[in-house]
């Protein structure tokens, strides 16, 4: 009989009308929130590791991969409305370029190569720029709406300040209800980004672990409430 320690997956599903998924992993060793090999990795690799004392999922960036194509979806995932919740450290890796900047977050309603996704900046959370500062966090839709369009044609609207550090564990949580959807970092109470207008509309679809390019990624305690 397996014992607890190799049990892969469990799903609990209340009977109330919000049900929380949460999903336990057995690679080497126990991910809380994630299942390793229920990962469909899209241009990243991925591996469990503890990371500054938690059970992590690292998620790195390929060399070349293309602005907003790193990410590793949950197979089976389904969501339209509700919360998604994590634990993440993002920072460039040792081969990043110039640019890079630890982009990491939570990708979701993906359908096919379409979907929205909002991530962090972790280098810049503390930049001695402030330009760079106010683009702590971000909100954009792939492939159509990245988010140098949507600096382009709406200045600040879709990006803000937060506090970050990279490589350090940070609370992540969305909020999304119909073409709204709000950021919320540090278990804080407000949200640090407000989006009124998702720009893929009403949809639903799956959800991913988010990397840009150059980043060294972790992950842990995932949960999704719908």
């Amino acid at each position: 009989m397996p014992t607890k320690r190799f049990l892969q997956m469990v799903v609990l599903l209340s009977m109330m009308p919000s049900a929380i998924l949460l999903i336990y992993a057995q690679s080497s060793q126990n991910v809380p929130g994630i299942v390793l090999d229920q990962l469909e990795l899209h241009n990243v690799k991925a591996e469990a590791v503890n990371y500054n004392g938690k059970l992590a999922v690292r998620v790195d960036a390929l060399p070349n991969a293309a602005n907003g194509a790193s990410y590793a979806i949950l197979k089976g995932s389904r969501f339209h409305n509700g919360t998604i919740e994590v634990e993440l450290a993002g920072k460039p890796g040792a081969n990043a370029g110039p640019g890079a900047r630890g982009f990491i977050g939570i990708a979701f309603r993906i359908q096919g190569n379409r979907f929205e996704y909002i991530y962090l900046r972790p280098t810049n959370g503390r930049a001695d720029d402030q330009i760079r500062r106010n683009h702590s966090s971000q909100y954009a839709a792939y492939p159509e709406f990245d988010f140098d369009r949507l600096r382009k044609e709406s200045p600040e609207k879709y990006e803000s300040y937060v506090d970050l550090e990279p490589g350090v564990w940070t609370k992540y949580r969305i909020v999304i209800d119909g073409t709204k959807a709000r950021l919320f970092v540090h278990g804080a109470d407000q949200p640090c980004l407000i989006v009124n207008d998702m720009k893929l509309g009403e949809s639903e679809g799956a959800v991913a672990l988010f990397v840009g390019p150059g980043t060294e990624g972790y992950f842990a305690n995932l949960k999704i409430t719908q």
